[in-house]
Order: structure tokens, then C-alpha cells, then sequence
């Protein structure tokens, strides 16, 4: 790729008291493109995108962001360049005791200072955004099935209009029929709004179908990072296992039959 990176990490270190997670981590996350993060149990891929939107400071090393090196920064400046970062975690987050219009229009209230009609007709466009329809503003998630908190969650992770979107296993908990329609949106999204994004997944399926490039965690590290084909060739037990067993050869197969369905 010619483009900068977007997002640069160098020798990262993540430890947590004698447990070692990651150690002269190295990384990097270019414009507009979709990064997959894999590796087995235990290789820190949630902490990896803790670390860079900055909710675990790292034990050591850099992570640049849009040029600027944010672990030297104040909390005040560094919340600056956070708000240029949209996420989704695992588990939706949302709160509870609002409804999703709600929901949507906090960070617009806090963050960028809307009046409440404002924010919530924002919040709307959100929702709309991520296929919802508009009944769906005015419920609350315990009413919303687990693909609709997904869309909820990443309408709340859009509301400030972020450059980079992080994901944390966004098809988690989904059937495979809506963990499909998701995959399609955030390629849709990324298209349509020119995101870059970072996502941490297990599920191959969402590789075949999102992303340019994987990276794969293993032994503390990136141990590879490259296109997915590139990755499958890796000489290593684990990628070999992940990608080339039962569950590796179905989404291949899955994926090469939707490429020959597609048009043109």
C-alpha cells in the first residue's frame, strides 16, 4: 500500500502484573481499509484495540494516530483525537434505561454540543443509517432482538461521524443469517462513508466477506498481516488449523460461491 498508515503501532508492550500479553507489538492500520484481528484465546485482541482508543494504557511502545503519538499526549488533547473514533463493543453497551434515540443522541449532546431536538433527529439518520427502521428510535434495548442491538450499538459508534471505526466481535451472538446482513453493512458503511476500520472477529465468514487485509496475533505479536490468502499460506499450527479446518474450509467454500452469484 502507498498511503501512510493511519494508525501506527510500535513495540507495544501489554502486561498485567506478571502476565505478559503483548511485547514488541507491531502493527499497522491503513486509510480506508477494513483490518481483520484474529489469533487464538489469550492473545490479547481486545486489549490490542483497548489499548489504541485508549480505555488500557500500554505498558510501553507508541501508537500513532493520524500522525500523533497519543500515548505522550494530555487526557484533554488526547480526547480530542478520541472523538475521530467510533466503537463498538462486544456487547453492544448501550444503556439501558434510554431508548436508542437516546442512546444516539448523548454523545451528540456532550460531545458536540447539539441541542436535544437536534441531536435526536441526528440519532434518527443514525438508526436509518444502520437499517433500522424508524419505530425502532423509541424502544429500548431489553425489547430489541440481538441483530437490532448490533445496528443500534453501531449507529451510537457513528453518531459523531468517526474516521476510524472499532469493532469488537460485531457478529458475536448473531445468527448466521443476520451475522451475514452485518458483515455487509459495515463493507457498505466503509464504502459510503470512506471509514477506515478495525475489527476484531473470530468468525471466518466476516474475513471472507470484510476484510482487505488480517492480521494475526500469536506468540505476543503480529505474527502476520497481510491479505487473507497471503495469511492462509503462513507456515504456522494455528493459522493452519484456523483457516484450513473444517470451519475454514466452509467459509472459503461459502465465500467463493457468493463471488461466482455476484453480477458483472
Amino acid at each position: 500500500m502507498t498511503d501512510h498508515p493511519i494508525i501506527q503501532v510500535r513495540g507495544l508492550n501489554n502486561q498485567f502484573g506478571p502476565h505478559i500479553v503483548h511485547q514488541n507489538l507491531d502493527l499497522d492500520l491503513y486509510p480506508r481499509e477494513i483490518l481483520g484481528v484474529v489469533g487464538g484465546s489469550g492473545t490479547g485482541k481486545s486489549v490490542l484495540l483497548r489499548s489504541i482508543v485508549g480505555l488500557n494504557p500500554p505498558s510501553g511502545g507508541h501508537i500513532t494516530v493520524f500522525g500523533q503519538d497519543l500515548t505522550g499526549l494530555s487526557s484533554q488533547e488526547r480526547s480530542r483525537y478520541e472523538q475521530r473514533f467510533g466503537v463498538l463493543f462486544q456487547g453492544g453497551a448501550l444503556f439501558t434505561s434510554l431508548n436508542l434515540e437516546q442512546n444516539i443522541a448523548l454523545p451528540l449532546i456532550e460531545h458536540a454540543g447539539l441541542t436535544r431536538p437536534q441531536s435526536e433527529e441526528l440519532a434518527r439518520m443514525k438508526l436509518a443509517l444502520t437499517g433500522l427502521p424508524p419505530d425502532a428510535a423509541q424502544k429500548y434495548p431489553a425489547e430489541l432482538s440481538g441483530g437490532m442491538v448490533k445496528r443500534a450499538a453501531l449507529a451510537r459508534a457513528l453518531a459523531l461521524d468517526p474516521e476510524i471505526l472499532f469493532l469488537d466481535e460485531p457478529t458475536a451472538g448473531l445468527d448466521p443469517i443476520g451475522a451475514a446482513a452485518f458483515d455487509e453493512l459495515i463493507v457498505t458503511l466503509r464504502n459510503a462513508l470512506g471509514l477506515t476500520v478495525f475489527l476484531v472477529t473470530h468468525d471466518l465468514d466476516t474475513l471472507y466477506t470484510t476484510c482487505d487485509r488480517v492480521a494475526v496475533l500469536s506468540q505476543r505479536k503480529v505474527l502476520v498481516a497481510d491479505t487473507l490468502e497471503r495469511v492462509a499460506q503462513t507456515d504456522d499450527r494455528w493459522i493452519q488449523n484456523y483457516f484450513h479446518g473444517p470451519r475454514g474450509r466452509a467459509a472459503l467454500s461459502a465465500h467463493q460461491r457468493h463471488t461466482q452469484q455476484e453480477p458483472g
